[in-house]
């Protein structure tokens, strides 16, 4: 069966279940940002502009380039453009930090980028899945609305950051305290689900993740050369390097996952990109911090952002 028929078995409960991991995970970005890190984000404007333009612009439209040259099944074309247009996940963070970049940086960019993806990654997703015929086909076959999955990234991704934020500001001791706690937990929850998910369609993963398996793996590791080759190209300082990297190269794969099975009915070839995407860059991001962690900066740097 062509991996554009196959539908992955997926039930109601387990999609609340996802949505109640995904709002932890957002819950914890959140209680480890503040005001300030917006404020810091202003002070760095040539740093944040960077990762977002990186993020939101060229991120897009590179993964349709590449959908192009690669020309795989339209649902694992449509996969890929649906991750590159998801936020980046708070291991973009711990990452940056084991690779001595800048964290401050880092965490306040993913705050911005996370509210800034609740408005423009279903833009993104209809606008790049339209380009193609056989893509377009797709997004028509299920009707989507960009509006309707404004509104349910809202309630995933706004909402819980929203109220993290308060949390932060009115009960700054509790959340620093639950922070850690809060993420870690969350991360392991997400990548035991999408385990568990493509543990429970297994026969459909082991048949297509061959044809899976060079798309993603070429596609991250674009998205991270794509990072790190804007902030050479900008002149940010290699810890502004490392951190834009990350931020551009770990997407949100869960709530691309999550977006797959409420919008586009767990289309395979879409669920199977999201799905290892979330392991996948994890691996890749923890092999490429692990060797920049070696590597050390020479000479002090006056890094943009650094008081952040």
């Amino acid at each position: 069966m062509p991996i554009d028929d196959v539908v992955l078995d997926f039930n109601e409960n387990s999609l609340t279940l996802l949505s109640i991991v995904l709002a932890g995970i957002m819950f914890g970005i959140a209680l480890d940002t503040s005001v300030d890190d917006f404020r810091a984000a202003l002070r760095a404007p040539r740093a944040m502009a960077v990762g977002i333009a990186a993020q939101f612009l060229l991120l897009p439209a590179v993964t349709f380039v590449l959908t192009l040259v690669l020309n795989p099944a339209p649902s694992i074309a449509l996969g890929m453009i649906l991750v590159a247009c998801c936020p980046p996940g708070n291991i973009s963070n711990v990452l940056t930090h084991r690779a001595k970049g800048n964290v401050a940086l880092s965490v306040s960019m993913t705050g911005v980028s996370n509210v800034l993806a609740i408005f423009l990654m279903p833009l993104n997703i209809a606008f790049w899945g339209s380009r193609q015929p056989e893509t377009d086909a797709l997004l028509r076959s299920v009707s989507l609305s960009p509006a309707a999955m404004l509104a349910d990234v809202a309630l995933v991704i706004g909402l819980p950051f929203a109220v993290g934020l308060l949390v932060a500001r009115v009960r700054p001791g509790w959340a620093s305290a639950a922070e850690p706690w809060v993420k870690n937990l969350s991360l392991l929850a997400l990548l035991a689900f999408i385990v568990a998910a493509l543990a429970g369609n297994f026969s459909v993963f082991t048949e297509y993740i061959g044809i899976v398996l060079l798309a993603v793996f070429l596609h991250d590791a674009v998205a991270l050369a794509l990072g790190y080759g804007c902030a050479v190209a900008t002149g940010l300082d290699e810890r502004n390097r490392r951190a834009v990297t990350f931020e551009v190269g770990i997407r949100n794969a869960g709530l691309g996952l999550g977006l797959v099975f409420t919008f586009f009915d767990g289309l395979g070839g879409m669920a199977i990109v999201a799905g290892w995407w979330g392991i996948w860059d994890i691996v890749a991001g923890l092999v490429l911090a692990g060797i920049w962690s070696r590597r050390r900066i020479t000479a002090p740097q006056r890094t943009e952002g650094a008081s952040a």
